[in-house]
């Protein structure tokens, strides 16, 4: 049976009031097939402007330079490892109208009466800050060297003006806190950054640099290069959906309004049904943002291998973006090398565009945790999502100032990222088998993908801490 509100909206059409809440008067039958879901696509669009940007620019060409087409396989691995973590989690915010966030406190064993993981939540804002402001100076270097405001693109005046202008940007389009925003921005930089450096990729056959079958298929055997473990920690950590974008992700889920129009759960089987059928949505989202970002991945990664791998050149410190811009003015000509300066200013702040209210939430909710404020006072939660949208950009972008290698900075916040990510998987096989309704779950292969993904992310969260020590 179907009444005028469950008819399907436009994507656009999120229900009026708090999307946390769950009200039965917010009720819409999901949509069925694959055209009739592409309206109600949105939340994996804001993940991919998150992840294509600093991971794929920086870290995944720098992988490339470094050792050529031998890793290229754990472009896919890196990417395809995290997306049943990531589905899970936001079937279990689907199912009780709750981010991750408020759900890794569930997890035993408790400590002063919260969850282990709400403590390391909040010392993620420590992540969150080196991992943001290795992009801002890797986005300030890329116009300072277009447009130096002292002669010196490298100086503190030329990067701290332009990530100056970055920083008031971020806070002027997201100020207003609106999903439908984020939502349109990110979709727009998404589809412009993934086409343009998979022409760049096929462009490069008519130069001297030109990849084969041969290259690609090499980069396919499951080697691992000796010397590259940091990188390749740092490139696991960022490559792909990060503990970060997992977890936005939920959030990005509620607000979109897959939870409120499933309805709270009621035990019927009519329930059910509503809510496999937007998880349906959810999954198709999540499916189509990995080909988008692991695309643009494997795209940065083959350029690096291709282009500055024969030449020797391996970015580091303040020359990264000078040193992958050899890319095109090797190939091209020095009119492309300003043409990519843009495109990498435009890739990496769109990354910071995509972060800032993703991250907000996350340290809204973590703080909420602890008392700081009521989440489930719509106005105190708007309010503190604000100041961290306002605090968070300036901290970024002092620290990207101070700091002159945004390559460190990067790398450093994937290995923590990586360490994030072991608690993530655990959270997340802990609310799938002990609070998700069994009624909604995907059956024995899909956990059976999922506990090995929650395995393999584990591992290397545990290798990156043994390196880091």
């Amino acid at each position: 049976m179907s009444s005028p509100h469950h008819a399907p909206q436009p994507a656009h059409a999120i229900a009026e009031g708090d999307p946390y809440v769950l009200d039965p008067s917010k009720i819409r039958e999901p949509p069925q097939g694959w055209a009739p879901s592409m309206r109600f696509l949105g939340p994996g669009m804001i993940t991919s402007a998150a992840v294509v940007g600093s991971g794929e620019l920086i870290t995944a060409t720098t992988l490339g330079a470094r050792v050529g087409f031998i890793l290229l396989w754990l472009v896919f691995v890196s990417t395809f490892v995290k997306v049943a973590v990531q589905i899970e989690l936001a079937r279990w915010s689907i199912s009780t109208g709750q981010p991750g966030i408020p759900g890794y406190d569930h997890v035993p064993p408790k400590i002063l009466g919260r969850g282990w993981i709400s403590y390391l939540a909040i010392l993620m804002f420590l992540q969150f800050v080196t991992s943001q402001a290795g992009v801002f100076g890797a986005a300030g270097l890329a116009l300072a060297i277009l447009m130096p405001i002292d002669g010196d693109p490298t100086s503190a005046a030329s990067v701290g003006f332009w990530v100056l202008v970055m920083v008031a940007i971020a806070i002027a389009i997201h100020f207003s806190n609106r999903y439908g925003i984020v939502e349109r921005v990110s979709t727009v930089l998404v589809v412009l950054v993934t086409f343009a450096v998979v022409v760049m990729v096929f462009g490069i056959q008519v130069t001297p640099f030109a990849w084969t079958a041969g290259d690609l298929a090499s980069g396919m055997t499951f080697q691992l290069a000796a010397g590259t473990m940091g990188v390749a920690l740092g490139m696991f950590g960022l490559t792909g959906v990060g503990a970060g974008e997992i977890t936005s992700y939920s959030f990005w889920c509620v607000e979109k309004g897959y939870a409120a129009w499933t309805g709270p759960n009621d035990g019927s089987d009519e329930w059910a049904e509503r809510a496999r059928g937007w998880i349906s949505v959810m999954k198709k989202d999540a499916w189509i943002s990995w080909v988008i970002y692991t695309l643009s991945t494997a795209a940065f990664y083959i350029l690096g291998a291709a282009v500055l791998r024969p030449q020797n050149l391996a970015p580091t410190g303040n020359d990264v973006i000078r040193v992958i811009s050899r890319i095109f003015t090797d190939t091209v000509g020095e009119w492309a090398g300003v043409v990519f300066l843009v495109f990498a200013a435009v890739a990496l702040f769109k990354t910071i565009l995509a972060n800032v209210p993703s991250l907000s939430r996350q340290i809204a909710a973590a703080l909420a945790i602890f008392g700081a404020f009521d989440w489930a006072d719509a106005s105190a939660r708007a309010r503190w999502m604000r100041v961290l949208m306002v605090v968070m950009p300036i901290m970024w972008g002092v620290l990207a100032v101070i700091v002159s290698s945004p390559l460190q900075l990067v790398i450093l916040g994937g290995i923590l990222n990586a360490l994030y990510l072991m608690a993530v998987s655990i959270a997340t096989l802990y609310l799938s088998f002990t609070e998700t309704d069994r009624r909604i779950k995907d059956g024995s292969l899909f956990t059976v993908y999922l506990v090995v993904s929650a395995i393999a992310v584990f591992a290397v969260g545990t290798i990156a801490l043994v390196d880091m020590f």
